[in-house]
């Protein structure tokens, strides 16, 4: 049987760190999408994004030095017309609320069959939203419930994040581009607001909250095969 062409208009960026999962993602849709675009963390997403105005991204949660939720927060100002597609191993419901309190369109995890994360792409482009079934039971009873403690600014979560994955205040302000005094000055802000004293109960918060599972200094290691600073 013939197989159709692939579609030569949309442009598709997957955001994804664990290269196997991204290689075999991007030849999947390689066969359905002629413009696939791979890349490893939020912040590269964001670059990217800006340059090739993509009509889609399918964007994992958990991504070192900007996690999928705070880039798709991003993205909603700064490219609103690019649709976000979640596509993540994270069946909390919770995650789902967030994400889609962040500007996602749709919600798809990452166990789901091809079939299932096409039909959530084209539901998405044509201006719909898809919530995988897995999950779509459990989300009305979690976005019903308030979100409990202090409210973080988007720049305090990314601040946050980069702390619990390892990065020192000279890191966290190169990556932000902000100065040393400024970086040092949101720690302490965050943990004022969250009546936190250490480095380790801010990691364990960021934890606990989604905010961040990885760890940085470990992928800067395998990205760049050398120690770091």
């Amino acid at each position: 049987m013939k197989r159709d062409a692939p579609d030569r208009t949309t442009r598709i960026v997957i955001a994804e760190d664990h290269t196997l999962m991204a290689a075999g993602l991007s030849k999947l849709l390689e066969d359905q999408f002629e413009f696939v675009t791979v890349v490893g963390n939020g912040r590269e997403l964001l670059d990217t994004v800006a340059v090739l105005k993509p009509h889609i991204v399918l964007v994992d949660i958990v991504m070192p030095l900007l996690n999928g939720i705070e880039a798709t927060r991003r993205l909603g100002k700064t490219s609103p017309a690019t649709k976000v597609v979640i596509l993540t191993a994270h069946n909390e419901p919770q995650y789902l609320v967030e994400a889609f309190r962040a500007g996602a369109s749709g919600f798809v995890l990452k166990r789901s069959a091809l079939s299932e994360l096409m039909i959530a792409i084209r539901c998405v482009l044509a201006g719909q939203t898809y919530v995988t079934p897995m999950v779509a039971d459990q989300v009305a009873e979690t976005a019903r419930k308030p979100v409990p403690g202090p409210t973080l600014t988007s720049r305090q979560r990314e601040v946050l994040q980069l702390l619990a994955e390892g990065c020192t205040a000279k890191e966290i302000a190169n990556v932000l581009k902000l100065s040393v005094k400024t970086a040092v000055y949101h720690k302490t802000s965050i943990m004022e607001k969250l009546g936190l004293h250490t480095t380790a109960e801010l990691t364990r918060c960021a934890l606990e909250h989604g905010i961040s599972t990885t760890t940085y200094q470990l992928w800067a290691k395998a990205a760049t095969n050398s120690p770091s600073c």
